[in-house]
């Protein structure tokens, strides 16, 4: 039988030293502060040795076919970069600096010793029944240790400890290592990757859910979860496709419902028209531009926190732009025709569809930064001036210069390996490799809980509509994504005055139109940081807000919710720091903070317009056609094009 789990390392020892079992037991009248558990504590007691052994052998099979698989799939990629992502590269740079020094590595090395003599001695005087305070715990918001053995458990409770010393150990050294920025960036980042999958919660053995469910299920539990590994592999044709979430949402039943209409399609977009859901209506339109790197239904994901809902009940006439899940034929589209086919062509719809000429704006995310450059194009060229009224950006970044750890992947070579992937690909670059992107910024809970529900559990995903849509993705066109990832992340190039766009050198300080900057506190993609910089850009009236959350969350909050809270400060010093200082707090929605700044900037009240009511007529009901297309499939549905 197996060695008690439950058993501490003061009963092991004495169990090993001790020569007649009579006088290793303790006198009739003697109170031991500890005792040694006789068997295996039941919830790591194997039910059935024969039906383990079984599935034991089917989870070798499967094994020897999930490799085979594997092999088959590396031979036909033959030609794929060998470090796409340049790992290399930040790992000799990090190497060859601490060769260079070699005493801060000897200074490291004692003090990882240190913190490992104080963690065995702290395990021993717990073993011996003291009381004792753990040497390091998880950070707040480490969901991985929350099972109650990693605390209860002295077993686990040291694998735990002993994992952290080590990881904080790993990345706080690297973070000295004295590399320049850019280097010491992404080493630390993958650092943390290679920290965060060795983690004792990814293994069987070192996990004591999963070791209980492989015990309790007789294995059945890694049966079921190479079966969920081999279909993610299908799924992603021999590419790693983690299921996020239960695959029954439908989009248009389930999620993005608010009725409306489609008003006009083009190759790049479908301009979706939402019916009035009051009487009257601001005259100025809004016209939402989402981020083309995932569909617009972020937007209205549910009806109780659906942004498009709630704003058309506020008496606003609401326009989103559905960008085209881009196929090879629009490999070659650029910034200039993402601007042309995009925001002048939705602007000039718009008018059509209601007459009016001037629109209120949101540029979502990487929409915002070319709504931000249209400005400044508009600034420099005096083209369809006054046709933007104002511009709200959402996590939207100008100034690249604190953008965050996508930084990381973005450097020569990888742009270099990238660009090979995505012409061999037809000129695409496939969403699943941009999901994966996203995925590492915060792998622990989009990838490492996913593979220890899925496969380690063995457990079905659970229905989640905002991870359906992370996991609805969509491929990026090679020209256009490219040249923003060179401008933009790279050469920090449209903050500093120097990008081109239609024959123009763009300057985002001579945009005189008033815009609203929010951006979320824990955001990891557009950092609040990097936001406040690129609001600090702006010749114009500029007012910025802070939410509460992250990238999603911290945009998608409906008053309702009652969640999270807002900052805002009329002012804008010198540094995000100092705004926070004098910023008040808010609590809830940032929503009707917005409301209160654009209602004034929307005009008078006029009868609320229905789709079909201008120039343009119906094509069909939102949430339409290109937001279906799935980014595994490369033939978009046919419809009749609306130029």
């Amino acid at each position: 039988m197996a060695k008690p789990l439950g058993a501490n390392k003061a009963a092991a020892s004495t169990a090993q030293t001790a020569k007649p079992k009579d006088e290793a037991k303790p006198k009739p009248d003697s109170k031991p502060k500890i005792e040694a558990a006789a068997a295996t504590p039941p919830a790591y007691r194997m039910g059935d040795p024969g039906e383990f052994g079984r599935n034991m052998a089917r989870v070798a099979s499967k094994s020897q076919h999930l490799l085979s698989e594997f092999m088959k799939r590396q031979a036909e990629n033959g030609n794929q970069p060998l470090d796409p992502l340049n790992i290399s590269g930040a790992f000799l740079s990090l190497f060859k600096e601490m060769a260079a020094h070699p005493e801060r590595m000897m200074a490291a090395q004692f003090d990882l010793w240190r913190s490992y003599m104080t963690l065995w001695e702290r395990t021993a005087h717990r073993a011996m029944g003291r009381d004792v305070e753990p040497v390091v715990a998880p950070a707040a918001g480490d969901r991985r240790f929350r099972d109650k053995d990693w605390q209860e458990n002295q077993i686990f409770d040291f694998i735990k400890q002993s994992y952290l010393l080590t990881s904080n150990w790993m990345q706080k050294t690297v973070a000295g290592a004295g590399l320049d920025p850019k280097a010491q960036a992404r080493a630390a980042f993958y650092s943390k990757q290679f920290a965060d999958a060795i983690a004792p919660t990814n293994f069987v053995l070192t996990n004591p859910e999963v070791l209980r469910e492989t015990l309790a299920s007789n294995g059945e539990n890694l049966v079921r979860g190479l079966d969920n590994l081999l279909t993610d592999l299908d799924r992603g044709k021999g590419t790693l496709s983690i299921r996020q979430s239960t695959d029954n949402f439908v989009v248009g039943r389930d999620i993005a419902t608010a009725p409306g209409k489609v008003v006009f399609r083009s190759e790049l977009f479908e301009l979706l028209q939402y019916s009035p859901t009051t009487a009257q209506a601001y005259e100025t339109p809004l016209l939402i531009y989402p981020p083309w790197i995932n569909k617009f239904y972020i937007l209205d994901l549910r009806p109780e926190n659906s942004l498009v809902r709630w704003v058309v009940s506020q008496g606003y006439t609401v326009f989103v732009v559905s960008w085209v899940n881009p196929g090879p034929a629009l490999a070659e589209r650029s910034f200039e025709d993402y601007m042309r086919g995009g925001i002048f062509a939705a602007l000039d719809a718009v008018e059509r569809a209601t007459g009016q000429k001037q629109v209120n704006t949101i540029g979502y995310c990487i929409a915002g930064t070319l709504l931000a450059s249209t400005l400044a194009y508009v600034a420099a060229s005096g083209e369809y001036k006054d046709r933007i009224k104002s511009a709200t950006f959402l996590a939207a970044q100008v100034d690249f210069s604190e953008a965050g750890d996508l930084g990381v992947f973005v450097d020569d070579e990888q742009l270099a390996s990238m660009e090979q992937q995505m012409r061999e690909a037809g000129g695409v670059l496939e969403g699943s490799k941009m999901a994966m992107t996203f995925n590492l910024l915060r792998a622990n809970d989009l990838i490492w809980s996913f593979v220890v529900n899925n496969y380690l559990m063995g457990k079905e995903p659970v229905p989640f509509d905002l991870l359906y849509w992370n996991s609805d993705t969509t491929r990026m066109p090679l020209n256009l994504h490219l040249s923003y990832l060179r401008q933009c992340y790279r050469d920090n190039a449209l903050a500093q005055a120097q990008m081109m766009l239609g024959g123009e050198k763009l300057n985002v300080g001579k945009i005189k139109t008033p815009v609203y900057f929010q951006a979320a506190k824990e955001d990891h993609i557009a950092p609040a940081a990097s936001v406040y910089r690129s609001a600090k850009l702006f010749g114009g009236k500029v007012t910025y807000m802070l939410a509460g959350s992250g990238h999603i969350a911290g945009v998608v909050n409906p008053p309702s919710s009652g969640k999270y809270q807002h900052w805002t400060n009329d002012k804008l010093p010198a540094t995000l720091e100092e705004w926070m200082a004098e910023a008040k707090e808010h609590p809830g929605s940032w929503w009707p903070t917005w409301d209160k700044w654009l209602a004034p900037l929307s005009g008078a009240k006029i009868p609320a317009p229905k789709p079909g009511d201008g120039e343009l007529k119906v094509i069909g009901d939102t949430p339409g056609t290109y937001v279906l297309v799935k980014a595994g499939a490369l033939n978009k549905p046919k419809t009749k094009q609306d130029a």
